[in-house]
């Protein structure tokens, strides 16, 4: 490989590399797992994988899991 070759090869893992890092920041991400179950990604250092009548159950109580981070949140931590 010639020097300029190498330059832009290094310029391009660069480019893929802040990629790659700014990815995690971006946020959450869900994918259909092998079983056929929804993963959600980004918001631990392992996914959460419930099925499809699990999270429409959770989703179902999104008030009332906000109600409840609400009046307990003295004694609640943050991730940070």
């Amino acid at each position: 490989m010639s020097e300029e070759d190498l330059r832009a090869e290094l310029e391009r893992l660069k480019a893929e590399n802040e990629k790659l890092k700014n990815k995690g920041v971006r946020g959450l991400s869900l994918k259909v797992s092998e079983k056929g179950a929804v993963s959600l990604y980004g918001v631990g250092r392992f996914p959460v994988t419930l099925y499809k009548e699990q999270w429409r159950k959770i989703l179902g109580m999104a008030a009332e899991i906000e109600e409840f981070i609400k009046q307990n949140e003295a004694s609640l931590k943050a991730k940070e």
